[in-house]
């Protein structure tokens, strides 16, 4: 399985392990930002019998119709900072004051976000920066946070330097936060990019990478898909089965479930038992 990198410990610590208890099929995962993931299937770099996205539409315009053609959206999530707690910023973060006054504050690479050009999340926390210099009326945020903040290329390892409290705090999802018991103030809605309704407004917020392809803001989706030639297809199928049984899983991991998922896109195999 190749998988977007902020589900790393949803399916190691949550899914895999029982997965591989109720059906004996061992799960071996890799976890890259969803960009990444997508180059190395789309370059034959890597194989996988699943692939699973944190962005819906990313998946589909990369991946459709010659990789698969099906997809289902399993799950949500939110977007806001995990902070060091034994940090000024940790201790300040969710009181009386502003969260972007104290992220102007910080010091060059204090904050971190992922990667833009590599992952979601690390666009998405442009576009929340972008998204909430409109909402605050804040002159200038956002490309002030972009030259302030630390982009780490390895998804997985973004809150590494969080724990340690080498770095005050990170631009995360909810799971990531929840994963690694840290404290996570969560961005207004009109920036956390989980309200389905706030659709519009998030889409006023884009980003654009360096070869010139523009994405706009968009709720955060989370989807699945098995490639057509994946190696092992029924496998891939049964996990598919498998994580739509098991929402409770998800939950404990800190995603977010219920309706309006399982969202299906395109022809489901009728193998996959819904």
């Amino acid at each position: 399985m190749l998988s977007a990198g902020s589900l790393a410990r949803t399916f190691e610590d949550h899914i895999a392990p029982a997965f591989e208890a109720d059906t004996g099929i061992e799960l071996y995962g890799e976890y890259y930002g969803t960009n990444a993931v997508m180059r190395l299937v789309t370059e034959r770099t890597k194989h996988p019998d699943m692939i699973v996205s944190a962005d819906a539409t990313l998946l589909r315009d990369r991946l459709f119709p010659a990789v698969a053609d099906w997809d289902i959206e399993f799950a949500t999530n939110s977007l806001g900072i995990a902070a060091a707690p034994d940090t000024a910023f940790g201790r300040r973060l969710g009181g009386d004051e502003p969260w972007y006054d104290l992220a102007r504050s910080t010091e060059d690479g204090a904050l971190a976000i992922s990667d833009p050009e590599l992952d979601p999340l690390g666009y998405r926390a442009m576009q929340a920066f972008e998204l909430a210099e409109a909402e605050h009326d804040l002159d200038g945020f956002r490309e002030a946070m972009a030259d302030r903040v630390y982009e780490e290329p390895e998804e997985p390892q973004l809150l590494a330097g969080v724990e340690t409290g080498s770095r005050v705090g990170a631009v995360v999802y909810r799971n990531m936060a929840v994963d690694r018991d840290l404290p996570f103030f969560e961005f207004p809605a009109a920036y956390n990019f989980a309200d389905p309704d706030r659709a519009a407004t998030y889409a006023e917020a884009t980003y654009t990478f360096e070869d010139g392809e523009t994405i706009e803001g968009r709720p955060i989706r989370y989807n699945l898909t098995v490639p057509g030639n994946a190696d092992n297809r029924e496998a891939g199928h049964r996990l598919v089965e498998y994580i739509l049984a098991n929402p409770s899983l998800l939950d404990e991991a800190g995603l977010t479930v219920g309706e309006p998922f399982p969202r299906l896109t395109g022809s489901v195999p009728e193998a996959i038992e819904l």
